[in-house]
């Protein structure tokens, strides 16, 4: 199986195409899991905003998954926590260009959750990643 082909997304017969995400996914090769990344840059400081911390996150989970010798087409799974979910669905049109800069045009299976609160008091959006890297 070539490293092009180690991962691909799961669709059931008679589902409508999901938009941004997949249902599932199917891959074969080493796991790297991430713990919960947020935004902030190598220095500790967060970006200011929703966007801008989520743009850090993805780039943050970018950075983990190739230090781990993978590439962004090997990530799996993304968990999405928010501390404002109104926040979150605002900002929908404003996400893709802000996902598309980070993660391209990959979408692996998602889910995102509100929480109450993260453990980085200014935080507003903590992602773990899950990827499958070949060999």
């Amino acid at each position: 199986m070539s490293s092009e082909t180690l991962s691909r997304a799961i669709l059931p017969e008679g589902w409508p195409i999901p938009r941004g995400y997949a249902n599932g996914m199917v891959a074969e090769g080493r796991v790297l899991v991430t713990g919960g990344l947020v935004g902030w840059d190598a220095q500790g400081v967060f970006a200011k905003g929703f966007l801008p911390q989520l743009r850090q996150t993805l780039l943050n989970i970018k950075a983990v998954v190739e230090a781990g010798g993978g590439r962004v087409e090997d990530i799996v799974r993304l968990t999405w926590y928010v501390t404002d979910i109104e926040a979150y669905r605002a900002s929908l049109k404003e996400m893709g260009p802000v996902y598309r800069e980070a993660l391209g045009r990959h979408f692996p299976a998602m889910a995102v959750v509100q929480v109450v609160s993260l453990v980085e008091p200014k935080a507003m959006v903590e992602i773990e990643a899950t990827a499958v890297i070949a060999g």
